[in-house]
């Protein structure tokens, strides 16, 4: 399964396709796999947009044919679409790609390095806990967007975690009362037995939001806990 995601590299936004689940192919394919791509950028005509899709895609397969590699992950940095594919050969990738892009007109360059522990995923393909809170979240607000909901209204939002010990939870507690969250409920579920839900009241507008859930998350994480996402009642403008 693909998901994308964006994170912030060096002042620069870096959009990320990654492949979950990709880590079950880690034993047998210790080499690492890159193909860089350049491309004008995603303001083009759309048939330039498909034009490029369709070249990366036949580069997966024919690479993925066979299992000679499989793809990880494509990060767009700048005007450059970086792909990569954990392989278990280093033989062999570089003319496969050749093949493919030769006549693409692309401009392209590959390299292939040793990477058995798979550093180079977990530490710049794979998202972080707290990436993957903002693209579960992502999934909530689009389909309060589906429904109508004007984003930009502010409303009470509940917010949830869940801890191993009564006495981790209760200290986060504590600290997110201080910043301004609102104890509601505690919370137990066949999940988890020491949860908690509090509120606080913004909008779901997408800087607002991201820094709400960035703030409770780290205050989560100080007591090991995990956080289990966000619900809130639909807002619409009064017409």
């Amino acid at each position: 399964m693909r998901e994308i995601f964006s994170r912030i590299e060096d002042g620069k936004i870096v959009k990320i396709e990654v492949v979950f689940g990709a880590k079950e192919y880690q034993e047998l394919n210790p080499w690492l796999f890159s193909v860089f791509i350049k491309y004008n950028s995603f303001n083009d005509s759309d048939d330039g947009i498909d034009e490029f899709f369709e070249t990366k895609e036949a580069l997966i397969i024919a690479l993925e044919h066979q299992d000679q590699a499989h793809f990880v992950g494509n990060r767009l940095v700048d005007d450059w679409s970086e792909l990569y594919f954990y392989a278990p050969d280093s033989k062999g990738l570089d003319i496969t790609t050749m093949k493919i892009l030769k006549s693409s007109g692309y401009v392209y360059e590959s390299s292939v390095v040793k990477d058995a522990k798979w550093e180079f995923f977990d530490f710049n393909i794979f998202p972080t806990e707290l990436e993957i809170c903002i693209m579960q979240s992502n999934k909530i607000v689009e389909l309060l967007e589906e429904e109508g909901d004007n984003l930009s209204i502010a409303r009470e939002v509940e917010h949830y975690a869940s801890f191993d010990t009564p006495t981790q939870k209760d200290r986060f507690v504590r600290k997110a009362l201080d910043a301004g969250f609102v104890f509601k409920d505690d919370i137990s579920s066949e999940e988890f037995d020491h949860g908690v839900a509090l509120t606080k009241e913004h909008s779901l507008a997408e800087e607002e939001l991201l820094g709400v859930i960035a703030e409770i998350f780290a205050l989560i994480e100080e007591e090991r806990g995990e956080y289990e996402l966000w619900s809130t009642t639909l807002a619409q403008e009064l017409e």
